[in-house]
């Protein structure tokens, strides 16, 4: 007993540098790396993978851009931060290759609003490409993706200024926000646009729930882009993710009962992994 406890305080295997739980940190790390991989392989083989479950704000995006063609007025689209270091940029660009889509299939203006002198050329590339998987080409505008500026508020001022001129009947905002997410949203409602938002900021979230009609919340910004890319890299990534989660909350509930039900003295063998 004493030499176990000796252990678990001493020092560690040096896995993970700095970590008070390298050895069992390291184990999850290969094993989720490993299951990673299987899911990605077999759903690029065409096996069959769990199914990933659609998200009501999903339904409701086909519907805002149903709604704008009905009344013959734009969607707007857009990313306050969309750089290509950021992982909700590439959640984003799925968005709106599916919306320049859509939007080229019923004929109604897409509008996206770049942050990044970067990332404008990708948008660019991302909705002319949509236009093009729609048969209409010539109906791609570049003048609707527009850069506004690199900094914050002055981006937008820009987007604020665009809403109220064009004044669209669909608003998304999708991916990375910061303080700005309340200004925008608070402008759609203005201009009683339906509006969706996706974010993972747990700051920002609250802003949105309050001013949108629809939210994806947290990680289903992911999940949601691994649903409508059909991708086998993201849809097996968010599969094996919830894979490991189930799996930890099983050793959760194990691990509770071992504590709860325990005799007296014993140690818990799951405890002395994890401080390990």
């Amino acid at each position: 007993m004493l030499e176990m406890v000796q252990l678990a305080s001493g020092a560690k295997w040096g896995f993970l540098a700095d970590d008070g739980q390298a050895v069992s940190g390291f184990c999850m790390m290969m094993i989720m790396l490993i299951l990673t991989y299987y899911v990605i392989t077999r759903a690029r083989a065409g096996f069959p993978i769990p199914h990933i479950r659609k998200i009501a704000g999903l339904e409701a995006l086909d519907e805002a851009i149903g709604r704008a063609t009905e009344m013959g007025q734009p969607v707007h689209i857009s990313s306050f931060r969309s750089t290509v270091d950021q992982q909700e940029s590439w959640a984003f660009w799925v968005y709106l290759a599916h919306t320049a889509k859509l939007c080229a299939q019923y004929d109604t203006r897409i509008i996206n609003c770049v942050s990044d002198e970067i990332s404008l050329a990708i948008h660019e590339e991302i909705i002319q490409t949509g236009y093009l998987e729609a048969g209409r080409p010539d109906a791609y505008n570049p003048d609707d993706v527009r850069y506004m500026s690199n900094q914050q508020f002055a981006w937008v001022a820009g987007v604020i200024g665009m809403l109220e001129r064009e004044r669209p009947a669909a608003q998304l905002l999708i991916g990375r926000f910061f303080a700005e997410s309340l200004v925008l949203a608070e402008q759609g409602n203005l201009i009683g646009a339906i509006q969706i938002a996706a974010n993972d900021s747990a700051f920002q979230l609250p802003f949105f729930v309050a001013t949108c009609d629809y939210v994806l919340i947290g990680e289903e910004l992911y999940v949601g882009a691994a649903y409508i890319s059909r991708d086998p890299v993201m849809t097996g990534t968010v599969v094996a993710e919830d894979m490991v989660k189930m799996a930890l909350f099983g050793v959760m509930i194990v691990g509770t009962l071992l504590e709860t039900f325990k005799a007296e003295g014993a140690d818990n063998i799951l405890r002395t992994w994890f401080n390990y």
